[in-house]
């Protein structure tokens, strides 16, 4: 964990120095490319190099499909299309029909080009963006998040497999969300609310991480989480794009709404595995399915 956040946080700092912000420019889209695989160099390099141990069987590396590769990639338009339903029951948020939610983050410039492309589109914008980020999900962008995985659904996992479930999920993701501060203070999901933001990411990542870890046991794989992870990053602006009204505290899937949304498939989640489930994951201590 130290070389992790040792890592992390000077190539963060190293970058601000150099080039500032930058959220939405290319230099920052490289920057958050090569900060996502950061842990996965770091558990390498560990593994490797300190405790000189297998990498793919102890960080649950399978390419083996089975039924929860493909529950962990269609399960994410399902919590992003209940979030926009959780939104819309906020006080003072609409549903917007022309899929400008984000124009607030585009110069005028960039705003007209969007409503160029728009008209030439043959389908609707939000089933063009689900189409394309559902088959990026399964692709280049599981690839980008299998550079977080290895290491927190990984590496962190067999770390706390002694551990009940639960606990082992809210300490992880509690990790998970800290790492994530260079990025929110820069002005990555929560730009108009720095500070709170950090806060905002770690309680995000504490209800996501369970989620993925549950998958990734039951898949017996990280690929299946990278898969997940990746498909979120790809549509979840699917959650703020088709809604009016709203801030990013509150809005799509890092805010209120979509905290709302994730409790509630937690506690779904909790209840198929202790009612229906073979397995009782979350009461049990991992290393029992690993």
């Amino acid at each position: 964990m130290i070389i992790v956040f040792a890592i992390s946080f000077t190539i963060a700092g190293i970058y601000y120095l150099l080039e500032g912000t930058g959220v939405g420019t290319i230099g920052f889209t490289i920057f958050g490319l090569i900060y996502m695989y950061i842990p996965a160099i770091s558990v390498v390099i560990v593994k490797k190099f300190f405790y000189r141990e297998k990498i793919k069987f102890d960080l649950l590396i399978s390419f083996k499909i089975n039924k929860w590769f493909f529950i962990a990639w269609l399960l994410v338009p399902v919590i992003i299309f209940s979030t926009i339903v959780i939104n819309l029951i906020l006080p003072d948020v609409a549903y917007n029909s022309e899929m400008s939610g984000l124009d607030n983050l585009l110069t005028p410039e960039q705003i007209e080009q969007r409503e160029q492309s728009l008209n030439s589109l043959p389908v609707n914008l939000l089933w063009l963006t689900l189409l394309q980020g559902l088959i990026a999900g399964l692709t280049v962008n599981a690839l980008a998040a299998f550079g977080e995985e290895l290491a927190w659904r990984g590496f962190f996992l067999r770390s706390y497999e002694y551990m009940k479930f639960f606990k082992a999920a809210v300490i992880i993701g509690f990790i998970w969300g800290i790492w994530h501060a260079p990025l929110v203070l820069m002005g990555h999901n929560y730009p108009q609310h720095l500070q709170i933001g950090v806060f905002m990411m770690i309680i995000l990542s504490i209800l996501l991480t369970p989620i993925f870890l549950y998958i990734t046991i039951k898949a017996k794989s990280v690929i299946a989480a990278s898969i997940m992870h990746g498909t979120m990053n790809a549509i979840a602006g699917i959650s703020i794009m088709s809604i009016t009204g709203g801030n990013d505290l509150t809005s799509g899937i890092t805010g209120l709404a979509g905290f709302i949304t994730l409790t509630i498939f937690l506690i779904a989640l909790i209840i198929y595995d202790y009612k229906i489930s073979k397995d009782k994951i979350f009461i049990s201590k991992i290393n029992n399915y690993l």
